[in-house]
């Protein structure tokens, strides 16, 4: 690590950019940089914005006032954090439109990097991987679960008629993990009404799975006439036999591992309160970008670099 990755490192750890609690050490972050760095010079920043419908034009100098890993930084931070863009541009000095800008930019980049990777995983993958408590459920290719984004209500009335829902504006995703903890599946967002059954057809999992896999999901996802493969779900009966009750405990207990995922997902101050109208554009990138983003903070991926 060079003298200034280090200095920027000790930084994050500081706290003077952002929390790098979210990656395993300050080492691990800047073995991700380091990763991703090499494809920085493709990005393509977002350098107009909209005064009118059909009119554009040109933001003033200054957008591209910060070095890439100082934008990945303020990416990081406004994920983190969710701090608002006015303390962002205090913070690091630049324009407010600017930070706008670089929010945008780096969610699209890390959004099509990450994507491109290939998160989803085989049968004889996930099985190569399974850990020891799914032995009972061996066949179980991906954990699933859903999970609702809290928006501002958006003034304009054709927004807020597809997506308030509740009272407020809501989306909803659905994720998929790996039994070894992984996530390797990540829908686009929908609107918050969207039920279980529907965003499963919409999301293009279905089309994944095959008859000799399983999936696990939690009461109430009744999906089993949608899926070509066994569904392990607990049992909704009020009485139960004893057979029953130990099998959706231990599905309960295995459940665990997915809900522990979207909960350190949503520790991302940004989605941990509701997310304001200004980020709803780059919504679905960002928290797709999060989700993908477990894999290397805490997961096998980023031990590796971390050695080198």
């Amino acid at each position: 690590m060079s003298a200034e990755e280090s200095q920027r490192a000790e930084k994050s750890r500081r706290g003077d950019h952002f929390s790098s609690d979210r990656f395993k050490s300050p080492a691990h972050l800047m073995a991700f940089w380091r990763k991703i760095e090499p494809a920085t010079h493709k990005i393509v920043h977002v350098t107009r914005a909209r005064t009118q419908i059909g009119q554009k034009r040109s933001l003033t100098a200054g957008a591209m006032s910060l070095q890439p890993i100082d934008e990945f930084f303020l990416f990081m931070t406004c994920l983190s954090l969710g701090l608002m863009q006015r303390d962002l541009d205090h913070r690091f000095k630049i324009h407010q439109s600017t930070v706008s800008r670089i929010i945008n930019t780096w969610a699209n980049f890390l959004y099509t990097l990450l994507g491109a990777v290939g998160t989803w995983l085989s049968e004889a993958q996930v099985k190569a991987h399974l850990p020891d408590v799914f032995l009972n459920y061996s066949d179980t290719q991906v954990v699933l679960d859903c999970t609702e984004l809290c928006c501002q209500t958006p003034n304009f009335l054709l927004l807020q008629s597809e997506v308030t829902y509740k009272s407020h504006c809501t989306f909803k995703d659905l994720t998929g993990m790996a039994p070894h903890g992984a996530v390797i599946f990540v829908s686009s967002l929908y609107e918050g009404s969207i039920s279980d059954k529907e965003i499963l057809k919409q999301s293009g999992i279905v089309s994944l799975l095959k008859p000799t896999a399983a999936i696990m999901v939690d009461k109430g996802f009744l999906v089993e006439d949608c899926v070509p493969c066994k569904v392990h779900i607990p049992a909704l009966r009020v009485q139960l036999t004893g057979l029953e009750v130990r099998q959706t405990q231990s599905i309960a207990r295995l459940r665990v591992n997915v809900e522990w995922i979207i909960r350190r997902v949503r520790e991302h101050k940004i989605f941990s309160t509701v997310i304001p109208l200004s980020l709803t554009d780059s919504i679905n990138q960002l928290y797709t970008v999060a989700c993908l983003l477990v894999n290397y903070q805490n997961g096998q991926l980023v031990k590796s670099w971390a050695s080198k």
